[in-house]
């Protein structure tokens, strides 16, 4: 079931967290819908391949692939295709997460090949400058994550605010309308409500929802600061 991306906008990436896993990932999703619903705020989640199917068919918010290859169809043992992303029932993919990263003209290939499929694609970059190279390839949105702040709890937008707005300002330079987001060590409402400020349109984040021992009032609270 394919629902549009829109800004501002919360994605959670499940990674391979155990505690989004198969029934675990599902319930997440129901939540992530649930504030949703509640808050008019669009949040989408990122759950494994393996659960792309499951969840893209149960819950009516944005569902991505945490990666995607540049193959067509064809003998790639392990490969992740576009054409099995969007026949799962997702809306688009991340592509280039700091735990998957990409070369840049597999990249420039994958987003043009999601492009022709109707699939969005979500980039994350690691600096100002990658954040300016990816910019002129026009994915759908650019994530930027400094990757040395991923999962430490420290927000991006608390700890490299400077860093946030030079991306901003690099990527406005050749693609003036592309919405940017910010991701690293967002935990709480407060981060989003910085990130907002300094101009991004969302948040990408792992971590700060999955293992919370209250992922409703966590995402909720941070729903309600996007507001």
């Amino acid at each position: 079931m394919f629902s549009r991306l829109r800004f501002p906008i919360i994605i959670v990436n499940f990674k391979a967290y155990q505690e989004a896993l198969g029934k675990k990932a599902l319930e997440l999703s129901r939540i992530a819908e649930e504030v949703s619903s509640e808050t008019g705020t669009c949040i989408a989640v990122a759950p494994q391949a393996v659960d792309l199917r499951l969840i893209s068919h149960e819950v009516k918010i944005p569902v991505l692939a945490q990666h995607a290859d540049p193959f067509t169809p064809d003998r790639y043992t392990g490969a992740i295709t576009l054409e099995a992303v969007k026949d799962a029932g997702a809306t688009g993919t991340l592509l280039n997460h700091s735990e998957r990263r990409i070369l840049l003209a597999d990249l420039d290939k994958t987003i043009k090949r999601a492009r022709g499929l109707g699939l969005a694609t979500v980039v994350c970059t690691d600096t100002p400058e990658v954040s300016l190279a990816v910019a002129t390839l026009s994915p759908d949105t650019i994530a930027y994550e400094p990757p040395e702040l991923i999962a430490t709890g420290r927000a991006v937008s608390k700890e490299k605010p400077e860093a946030i707005t030079r991306a901003l300002n690099l990527i406005a330079r050749v693609n003036p309308h592309l919405p940017v987001l910010c991701g690293a060590g967002i935990s709480d409402a407060e981060d989003v409500k910085i990130a907002l400020r300094l101009g991004t349109k969302g948040v990408l984040l792992a971590s700060g929802v999955v293992k919370s021992k209250e992922p409703y009032k966590v995402l909720r609270a941070m729903a309600e600061a996007c507001i």
